[in-house]
């Protein structure tokens, strides 16, 4: 897996911080979001270090595919899938990327509202 050494998903995805998994397979994790904004606020991520969804490439098309593949798993497994939930993903400084690292938040559990921001 690529990884860069300073970055906080992938240190948990290579073990050395903990956190609350929900699924993981050889390419996707996905665990709690530490700081829940809804009952269900789940955090899925590429394994493989990739920055944000602005510097996805093509070389990037089969681990994207599988991520939003299970984003579907994870949803059924928190019971948030027949009531509905929003996926997110921020980008950059004003997008509110907090960690330089794609990730997608699975939050649901509650109506959410409209605008988000």
């Amino acid at each position: 897996m690529d990884r860069v050494e300073d970055c906080l998903f992938c240190k948990l995805v290579a073990g050395e911080i903990p956190s609350e998994k929900l699924y993981e397979d050889d390419v996707v994790l996905a665990f709690q979001d530490i700081r829940p904004q809804a009952p269900v606020h789940v955090l899925v991520i590429p394994k493989r270090h990739i920055a944000s969804a602005q510097t996805v490439t093509a070389e990037d098309a089969n681990v994207l595919g599988h991520l939003h593949a299970v984003i579907p798993q994870v949803a059924e497994k928190t019971g948030i899938a027949e009531k509905g939930y929003r996926v997110v993903t921020n980008i950059g400084h004003h997008g509110q990327q907090t960690v330089p690292h794609l990730h997608y938040h699975v939050i649901g559990g509650r109506q959410l509202g409209w605008p988000p921001g």
